[in-house]
């Protein structure tokens, strides 16, 4: 996560915003080598095994962003005991989950940003017109097609590369790469996305980890460290348990004050 990456990314996103806004029916073309020549169907929409695919992607998602999960809620129950991971990781995953693939794709762009998916263009066998990637005047009212949201929760897994050991980094990164450019091509063949939809998936969803990274581990003046954070989750926490402790107080009170024995005669 230095400065090269967010070169790359910048160049990246130029390259391919310039040239897919100079020739938008490049984002057609890609798209229509899916179709099935005879139907006009996208050939692979349909492909159960494919579909299960689809499925595995976001369960290894699920499985990467589960040890932060863990962590934080055990810290929620036993606020006394040592985080079981880095504070800074855990806070670190969960912050770029939400962000990235959470907020930015499927709350603010998704549902707001009006471009048509491919299946439904009519160039491609739908109904509504084709738009390019930088026009959000479509008829499209929710769950459009920029970005997309499961390649941006693939590009995610950019994240926990960040945090593996530096010897083991270029390949995580490559790893994620390929991951996130995997999934983004299963919703291409599917007529889910466009590939403009994808790649600016994977540039947003780099940025904001690239953000997030720096405040947590690469800007010292952000004071973030993993005391920090397990403090503040602490004081978050002890409140809240010592209230439960005295309402398991009171409760216990009033049982034993039920099973005492009358004291008249009638």
């Amino acid at each position: 996560m230095n400065r090269s990456g967010l070169v790359l990314a910048f160049a990246v996103a130029t390259a391919v915003g310039l040239v897919f806004a100079a020739w938008p029916e490049l984002d057609l073309e890609i798209s229509r080598l899916f179709l099935h020549p005879g139907t006009k169907e996208f050939k692979f929409s349909h492909d159960p095994r494919l579909g299960h695919l689809r499925d595995i992607a976001m369960w290894i998602v699920g499985a990467l962003a589960a040890p932060a999960v863990i962590t934080l809620i055990a810290k929620l129950l036993l606020p006394q005991r040592r985080l079981a991971m880095s504070g800074r990781a855990a806070v670190f995953l969960l912050t770029t989950l939400a962000l990235a693939p959470g907020i930015m794709a499927n709350v603010i762009l998704k549902d707001h940003y009006g471009r048509p998916r491919p299946i439904d263009v009519r160039d491609l066998g739908g109904t509504e017109p084709f738009l390019p990637w930088w026009d959000p005047r479509g008829d499209c009212r929710k769950n459009c097609s920029f970005v997309a949201g499961e390649g941006s929760g693939a590009f995610w897994t950019l994240a926990p590369a960040a945090l593996a050991p530096p010897p083991l980094r270029p390949f995580a990164y490559a790893a994620a790469l390929g991951f996130g450019s995997a999934v983004g091509l299963l919703r291409i063949a599917f007529g889910g996305h466009f590939f403009t939809d994808v790649v600016f998936a994977g540039i947003f969803t780099f940025l904001i980890i690239w953000c997030v990274h720096g405040l947590l581990y690469r800007w010292p003046s952000a004071g973030m460290s993993d005391a920090a954070i397990e403090g503040v989750l602490e004081r978050l926490t002890t409140p809240a348990q010592a209230a439960a402790q005295v309402a398991r107080g009171l409760v216990a009170r009033a049982r034993r004050s039920d099973q005492r024995p009358s004291g008249g005669t009638g």
